[in-house]
Order: C-alpha cells, then sequence, then structure tokens
C-alpha cells in the first residue's frame, strides 16, 4: 500500500505507546468497561465493551461517568 500525504509520520503513524497511557478496562455491575482515571478517588467511563444492548440502557453507565472506587 502506498500512502501519498503531506501529514508528517507521527501525524499519519502516532506512537501507541502514548494512547494506552491511563486507559484500563474493569467489569462494573457485570458491564465490562474501557476506563481511564480521572483522579485518585474516580474512573471515568470511557466505552461500554460490550455487546448486550440492555447494557447500553443503564442509565447510571455511559461515556463521560464517574464512577468512585467505593461502589466497586
Amino acid at each position: 500500500m502506498i500512502l501519498y500525504t503531506i501529514m508528517p509520520n507521527e501525524l499519519v503513524f502516532p506512537y501507541e505507546a502514548e494512547t494506552t497511557s491511563k486507559q484500563q478496562t474493569m467489569t462494573y455491575q457485570g458491564i465490562p468497561l474501557l476506563v481511564e482515571c480521572a483522579d485518585p478517588q474516580n474512573v471515568q467511563v470511557l466505552r461500554i465493551l460490550s455487546s448486550d444492548p440492555q447494557h447500553f440502557m443503564n442509565d447510571q453507565i455511559y461515556p463521560g461517568a464517574k464512577i468512585s472506587f467505593g461502589d466497586l
């Protein structure tokens, strides 16, 4: 494959370690999530990794929601 672009290689092929710095997967109430540490007591939901449509209907878990470590 040949890619013709004026963009620098760093933008076309970003370094992978920078994008996965604080992200981790976890299970909350049986729902697999991709989360990121927001502060020492909370994590922020980035993605719901489930394929079950009912998990997306849960009004407590959505992208952007913060979950306390006390609830885990």
